[in-house]
């Protein structure tokens, strides 16, 4: 009889183990569709024997665990390539946002810009005594000066807000590393440690979710524990350990005019510095795609600036100057010029002051040197080009207090004018220029040539006597310049715009070969540990015609046992 009782345990156990496993298949078709799940089995082995006489007899299956079917290096790789992924889509994006400032080939870009302005300094050449045409050009210049500025405020704009995406993903890092922490404490507490076989399923799906988020902002090394809980490694930093965790913050600082945000460990004032992750793209866009562009079109708007005026001071309009004062300050009157911290520095040379007389139609011409050889202690300073201008007839110089040179005729039928300057003295000190400013955000134009665009400059040998100097600043776009290893204006702006259009192609196809890569692996784990409804049918039935076998066995050991009760 003993026999018997111990065949109504073997099926039990059957039973019992078929009934698990049913569970099991019924939780895996539930979530077929529910994103991050992650393919549930049993563990089924053969249960403890029975001794029976001089026999040993099994007592058929147990259900040993419940697991997932999980391959841990794979989820690793995963996650790599999540954070590749989100590094190189947002360069992509960054780039995307750029191009569409720049704004290359349309109606309003920065080239058709240049072009108009130029074609209308050419017209100058056809109407030299037409104020209107002059007028024109020195608008186109405004309008340009307008586009400049704009588009440096517009990347100035993007590259602000990207840093507040930096800024706000320190909470988000921080509340994901808690609900990482908190997992691994439940996680820990479910299973009891190495007291269990199975997972904590449902808890499990939740941490490799947060993880993968985690993934995405920044790069993380993952190591499970035997407790069940995970150590997350930023580098050679750990951010969460089984039931602790690090917080991070923000930390402000100041890059090229603008306060930045960082994020640090909160405890040793480390920088995280993320190799991948949207965390990485974000500061590479902030600060090496609009940082760098910005810094390049500041670098393009100086050098025309400097440039073009060094070209322009040495001209004359058809009206000269009552009285000129200089755009650009001086640090200390009493420091060598090409020292003496100025945004642009001139150079050994000299210039012609011309002052014309308007009633007799005569110019006297004085000759400046401008000694800046570095030879000695004569290099010129401020106070003493002020004096060396005073000594000129009809001519007074003085200096403001806030440093800034000017230059005044001392009659009322004269005016002043310039001609020759070969130190760019003239354009470093901001004195009779067109342009205006030290950067792409405050490049303007004069407001002298703005009031009166008769003093545009188009002559080269006397006021509103020829237009040579109009010939040169016509052709400025394409002179090369030797401050720029020959490189010409339009062929800075060029390099300009194919640089960025270089970077976006290699953001663009490094961002689908990053896409390409994560829908792989996404692939693999989905062949792994994805449910397919086909499998879970099949194993539904086997499972259903054991328990069916089962129920049959049990009830055929019944009736023996009622015979054997009847005897």
């Amino acid at each position: 009889m003993s026999s018997l009782y111990g065949s109504i345990r073997l099926a039990a156990n059957t039973l019992r183990a078929n009934q698990i496993a049913l569970q099991v298949v019924g939780q895996n078709i539930a979530n077929a569709n529910t994103p991050g799940y992650i393919r549930e089995e049993v563990v089924l082995t053969p249960a403890p024997t029975q001794k029976h006489g001089g026999l040993l007899l099994g007592m058929g299956v147990q259900v040993t665990a419940v697991v997932q079917k999980l391959d841990h290096f794979l989820e690793q790789r995963l996650r790599g390539a999540v954070s590749d992924q989100g590094s190189t889509a947002t360069l992509q994006h960054t780039y995307s946002q750029l191009e569409s400032i720049i704004g290359e080939l349309s109606d309003t870009d920065l080239s058709t810009s240049m072009n108009k302005f130029f074609a209308a300094i050419n017209e100058v050449l056809n109407q030299p005594e037409n104020v209107s045409v002059r007028n024109l050009a020195v608008l186109q210049g405004v309008t340009l000066t307008q586009d400049i500025s704009r588009m440096a405020a517009r990347t100035q704009e993007l590259r602000r807000d990207v840093n507040n995406r930096v800024a706000n993903m320190a909470s988000d890092i921080n509340r994901l590393l808690e609900e990482v922490r908190q997992l691994n404490v439940r996680i820990a507490e479910t299973e009891g440690g190495n007291a269990s076989a199975s997972d904590a399923v449902g808890l499990r799906d939740q941490r490799l979710h947060a993880l993968e988020n985690l993934a995405k902002l920044i790069d993380i090394r993952v190591i499970e524990q035997p407790s069940g809980g995970v150590t997350i490694y930023r580098g050679g930093d750990y951010l969460v350990f089984e039931g602790t965790r690090r917080e991070v913050e923000v930390v402000q600082s100041n890059d090229r005019g603008m306060t930045v945000a960082n994020i640090h460990l909160k405890d040793t004032d480390a920088a995280l510095n993320p190799a991948s992750g949207e965390l990485n793209g974000l500061l590479a866009a902030r600060d090496d795609v609009l940082g760098a562009f910005a810094d390049d079109l500041d670098a393009f708007a100086r050098t025309f600036t400097f440039e073009f005026n060094k070209v322009y001071t040495s001209g004359q309009g058809l009206n000269a100057f009552d009285r000129v004062t200089g755009v650009y300050a001086v640090d200390d009157v009493d420091v060598p010029l090409s020292q003496a911290g100025l945004a642009f520095t001139p150079r050994n040379g000299a210039f012609q002051v011309m002052v014309y007389n308007s009633q007799t139609k005569l110019t006297q011409t004085t000759d400046i040197q401008i000694d800046l050889d570095g030879l000695g202690n004569n290099d010129n300073t401020l106070a003493d080009l002020r004096d060396m201008l005073n000594a000129v007839d009809g001519v007074a110089a003085e200096i403001t207090l806030d440093r800034k040179l000017v230059i005044a005729s001392q009659a009322a039928d004269q005016q002043i004018a310039f001609a020759g300057d070969t130190s760019g003295v003239l354009a470093a000190l901001g004195v009779a220029t067109f342009f205006t400013g030290t950067s792409a955000r405050d490049m303007g134009v004069n407001a002298d040539v703005r009031n009166d665009p008769a003093k545009f400059a188009a002559s080269k040998n006397g006021v509103g006597n020829d237009t040579e100097i109009a010939v040169e600043l016509a052709r400025f776009m394409d002179r090369p310049i030797a401050s720029r290893n020959g490189a010409s204006i339009g062929g800075l702006y060029e390099r300009l715009v194919a640089e960025t259009t270089q970077g976006a192609t290699v953001a663009n196809a490094d961002a689908a070969g990053a896409e390409v890569f994560e829908m792989t692996l996404r692939g693999q784990r989905l062949a792994t540990s994805g449910v397919n409804l086909d499998e879970e049918a099949i194993k539904m039935l086997a499972y259903q015609h054991s328990f069916t076998a089962s129920a049959r066995f049990i009830a055929t050991v019944n009736e023996l046992f009622g015979l054997l009760v009847g005897i």
